[in-house]
C-alpha cells in the first residue's frame, strides 16, 4: 500500500527501542525522512544505522525530550517543518499507588502529558499553514481498561487524551489530525517489568507470570512491534485525513468491552 508519505518529514520520539522504534522503521519504509530521538546515544546511533539500510534519510538527536532544548533540536533536525509527529516517552514504573509521592506524580505527568503537548505545541502551527499534519501519541491499553501498578501512567495518558482531543478539532479542517495509538502487551522490553511486577503481586514465578498474561490475550500471543509500526504509518498516510480525535486499541482482543 503506498501510503503517499515519500518526502515527507517525520520526528519519532523515543525512538531507539520498542514501540517507537518500530514506528521510525514503518514510517521509513515508506520514505519518510525520519528524526530520531533517545536518551542512550550509542542505542540511538545503531538504530540510525539500521534504518538507513532502508535507503532513507536518518537524523538522530539524542537526549530527554523533557528539555526545552532537545524538543527544539528535533524540530530543527526536521528542517523546521515536519510533517509527523510521533509523542512516546517511556512510562513510570509499575508501583502500587501509595508508594507514589509528590515528585513522582509531577515526573510521570511531565514526561507523560506535559511534554507530548509541549511538542505538539511547537509544530502544529506549520503544519496548519502547510495544510499537512499528522500527529500519533503512542499512550496505552491502560487509558481504555485500567491496570494496577499504571496509575500514574494511566491517568497522565488520560489527561493527554482528553487536551488534544480538543485541539484535534481544532485544527482538522486544515488537514491536520491527532490521533492516539494504545497498546496493549507488546514483545518489547518493558514487558519483562510488567511479568516482574505481576509475579511478585500474585506470588507466582515470572515464567507464570508471563503464562498467564499471554493466556489472557483472545490471540494467545503478545505483539510484534512491527505490527503497531504499521498501524502508525496508516494513520500517518496522505489518504488518513479524515480520521481524527480517534483512540485506537491494539491488544490482541485483551479489552473485553465493544466500544
Amino acid at each position: 500500500m503506498n501510503l503517499g508519505l515519500k518526502g515527507r518529514t517525520a520526528i519519532v520520539c523515543a525512538s531507539s527501542h520498542g514501540l517507537g522504534r518500530a514506528c521510525a522503521e514503518a514510517l521509513a519504509t515508506a520514505e519518510c525522512t525520519v528524526v530520531l530521538n533517545g536518551r542512550d546515544a550509542d542505542a540511538l546511533a545503531q538504530t540510525g544505522d539500521a534504518l538507513r539500510t532502508h535507503g532513507g534519510i536518518v537524523h538522530t538527536v539524542a537526549g530527554d525530550i523533557a528539555e526545552e532544548a532537545v524538543q527544539q533540536a528535533l524540530v530543527d533536525a526536521a528542517g523546521g517543518a515536519p510533517d509527523i509527529l510521533v509523542n512516546n516517552n517511556a512510562g513510570p514504573p509499575l508501583r502500587d499507588f501509595r508508594l507514589l509521592d509528590a515528585d513522582a506524580i509531577h515526573a510521570g505527568v511531565d514526561a507523560n502529558m506535559v511534554t507530548p503537548i509541549r511538542l505538539v505545541q511547537k509544530v502544529i502551527d506549520g503544519m496548519v499553514e502547510r495544510r499537512f499534519g499528522r500527529i500519533v501519541c503512542i499512550t496505552s491499553g491502560s487509558v481504555k481498561a485500567p491496570i494496577a501498578g499504571l496509575d500514574l501512567s494511566s491517568g497522565a495518558r488520560v489527561g493527554l487524551t482528553g487536551f488534544l482531543a480538543g485541539v484535534a478539532r481544532q485544527v482538522a479542517h486544515a488537514n491536520v489530525t491527532i490521533n492516539f495509538l494504545l497498546p496493549g502487551l507488546f514483545a518489547t522490553r518493558r514487558l519483562a517489568g510488567v511479568h516482574a511486577y505481576r509475579a511478585e503481586a500474585n506470588g507466582i514465578s515470572i515464567d507464570d507470570a508471563e503464562a498467564r498474561a499471554r493466556d489472557a490475550i483472545p490471540a494467545r500471543r503478545f505483539g510484534d512491534p512491527a505490527e503497531f509500526g504499521n498501524a502508525c504509518a496508516f494513520l500517518c498516510a496522505d489518504t488518513s485525513g479524515f480520521i481524527t480525535g480517534q483512540s485506537l486499541l491494539i491488544d490482541g482482543g485483551a479489552y473485553p468491552g465493544v466500544l
